[in-house]
């Protein structure tokens, strides 16, 4: 089989599999993107994901996280769930879209292992490796460069079929052609730099994730800055308000079934929530992304969302309940929220 009938190929089997775009990338970051992540990092905006930096050279020579590779064959699954609303009340709780039903690491992976399956019995036997925001992987600029979207300004990868997409990878040793890149359709719209709660989107292309709520309620462990909580509002997991004002997400389709809220993560109130026991939170999370946070600090995060509510004699309740949680991070968030509700 040639190189164009074999791209072809791949992508039809990807199709199948329920991909959304499939593509071909050199595995070669182009300098702008191996400059301006070194230069990300120089300037402290990862935070205290330290990981980043421990691991910066593999992301940017891909050789060296698997031996042989030539080039990477990026893969995009849609995850919007069907009817998600637009806004929630402040006393429900806000929860990023992606988080809300299976873990995508888990299905993303089945997935990229049977493409790469697919692959092997039209090819023969090759070597690979898949990813799924499971190792230092530059997944944007490959997606872009396979021509599946091009980085926007909020700096998640941006198609004309929006941005409510995951992505994955698979490192391989065939030498297949790239495909070309897609032209970006940012113009001068930044209305994600707008919408940001927190100021977060510093620059376009550009996020301080130390001020992204993202980072702030998955990725933080220790105490979140007080100045930044009341800007949190009810989200608890994540942020999804630089996708949600943007244009190109008009376009976008309903998400896989895979994602489909479970648990009631769509619609549950902060109180209901923040009532859930440690074994609650581990049963009804299993297979969930949320989970990895765990208990302790699904608690911070719900104080801090009550905090910012309507000071209602529920919302004080459940504060009160977790008053004395063995937590001191707990017990100090919750402390906060209850000063904030005239408590």
């Amino acid at each position: 089989m040639d190189d164009t009938a074999l791209r072809e190929q791949i992508r039809a089997a990807g199709r199948r599999l329920g991909f959304a775009a499939i593509g071909i990338a050199r595995a070669a970051p182009e300098s702008a993107a191996i400059a301006g992540l070194r230069d990300w990092l120089a300037a402290g905006c990862h935070g205290e994901m330290d990981y980043m930096t421990r691991h910066a050279e593999l992301r940017v020579q891909p050789q060296r996280l698997h031996l042989g590779t030539l080039t990477v064959i990026s893969a995009a699954l849609d995850y919007l769930p069907a009817a998600a609303p637009a806004e929630t009340a402040p006393e429900q709780a806000a929860i990023s879209r992606y988080a809300q039903g299976r873990d995508y690491h888990k299905v993303m992976r089945q997935r990229l292992q049977k493409l790469a399956e697919a692959v092997a019995a039209l090819a023969g036997p090759f070597g690979y490796r898949v990813f799924s925001d499971s190792a230092p992987v530059m997944e944007v600029e490959f997606a872009r460069q396979a021509g599946l979207g091009w980085r926007g300004k909020h700096t998640l990868l941006l198609s004309k079929q929006g941005s409510w997409r995951f992505l994955g990878e698979i490192y391989s040793d065939l030498p297949l052609s790239p495909d070309t890149p897609t032209t970006a359709h940012c113009g001068r719209c930044d209305a994600c730099l707008s919408a940001c709660p927190t100021g977060a989107i510093i620059a376009p292309y550009r996020v301080d994730a130390r001020r992204c709520i993202s980072y702030l309620t998955i990725e933080l462990p220790g105490s979140i800055p007080e100045a930044l909580r009341p800007l949190i509002g009810n989200r608890i997991y994540g942020c999804d308000d630089c996708q949600l004002c943007c244009p190109w997400n008009r376009f976008a389709t309903t998400g896989d079934s895979e994602f489909a809220p479970r648990c009631g993560l769509d619609s549950a109130t902060l109180v209901e929530l923040f009532a859930w026991s440690e074994e609650d939170f581990n049963q009804r999370l299993a297979g969930n992304p949320i989970r990895r946070i765990g208990h302790r600090r699904w608690l911070r995060n719900i104080a801090v969302a009550l905090g910012n509510g309507p000071a209602t004699t529920p919302a004080k309740a459940a504060l009160q309940a977790r008053a004395d949680h063995p937590s001191e991070q707990v017990r100090e968030h919750v402390a906060w929220a209850l000063r904030r509700l005239g408590a």
